[in-house]
């Protein structure tokens, strides 16, 4: 597998990470939001201990849609709820077992749970976005340009259902566009179940560009300068895709790193927290 092997190990640095100053977080681990023959699916909750309503944020971790696990982002949801978010940090179905669109329909189920379970998780459910990384940034982003019309849900009436439309995106090192992959590549069969000469279908609906329209949530990228995983040039296809839209949108390129250190870089999570809070009307984040 060519594709991020060693990213669990990278971003279990998250979890690590030095608490910052703001509020007390409530956390809650082990929430199951969604049944699936293969068993439960969980969600850990970070929520700030004030009264709410909150904005919240799906917080999806990568691994090549084959591996990791919710806890990876875990300093990232709980820095979230410290600067005021209700922040869900989620496992979801991994390939080769369960190839795509499963990990996208698991994504769209989880904001229906947190819009199902606002009171309870005390978030503003009109106020959700998303935070990801490598493969969770391209869930994420699919999910921000994605809706009920196109297939994705998962369930079978989604219009009598919660949204899944999310309000804002943050996404770094995100794979946006499939489209252009060689037909006989076969590097991602393992979770699109095919080349792109054989299922090209899968190809076109796993990519977030394709689906970029003028009503879609505004969105922040950044990327490593040095990539190799996941070219810059995806997230900056991605942004001029957006803007060509009129969709707000931005890219913060981290200078002479690769695609584990973008991950971990303080001044892209900075940059990408104050966007969320902006677009999702946080007061006091910087």
């Amino acid at each position: 597998m060519r594709f991020l092997l060693v990213l669990v190990c990278g971003f279990a640095l998250y979890g690590v990470s030095k608490p910052c100053r703001g509020e007390e977080v409530l956390s809650d681990y082990g929430k199951v939001y969604v049944e699936r023959d293969s068993g439960p699916l969980k969600a850990d909750t970070y929520l700030p201990a004030g009264k709410g309503p909150y904005p919240g944020v799906l917080v999806v971790h990568g691994g090549a849609w084959h591996m990791g696990s919710r806890a990876q982002l875990s300093g990232i949801a709980r820095e979230l709820a410290q600067r005021g978010f209700c922040a869900v940090a989620i496992s979801y179905r991994l390939a080769p077992q369960d190839k795509f669109p499963a990990q996208i329909e698991d994504c769209k189920a989880a904001v229906r749970w947190m819009r199902s379970h606002a009171e309870q998780l005390k978030l503003d459910p009109l106020r959700i976005g998303g935070f990801g990384y490598s493969a969770g940034a391209h869930l994420v982003t699919l999910m921000g340009t994605t809706d009920s019309s196109d297939g994705l849900e998962g369930i079978a009436d989604p219009e009598h259902q919660p949204s899944t439309r999310l309000q804002a995106v943050v996404a770094g090192g995100t794979p946006t566009d499939f489209r252009t992959i060689p037909e006989s590549d076969r590097w991602l069969s393992f979770w699109l179940g095919g080349t792109r000469g054989q299922v090209s279908e899968q190809y076109r609906l796993a990519s977030p560009a394709a689906f970029v329209t003028v009503d879609d949530p505004p969105m922040f990228l950044f990327h490593g300068e040095n990539d190799e995983l996941v070219p810059l040039v995806s997230s900056q296809w991605m942004v001029k895709q957006l803007q060509q839209s009129g969709i707000t949108s931005q890219l913060y390129v981290v200078p002479q790193v690769g695609h584990i250190a973008a991950g971990m870089d303080r001044s892209a999570v900075e940059k990408g927290i104050a966007f969320l809070a902006q677009q999702l009307h946080v007061t006091g984040v910087r």
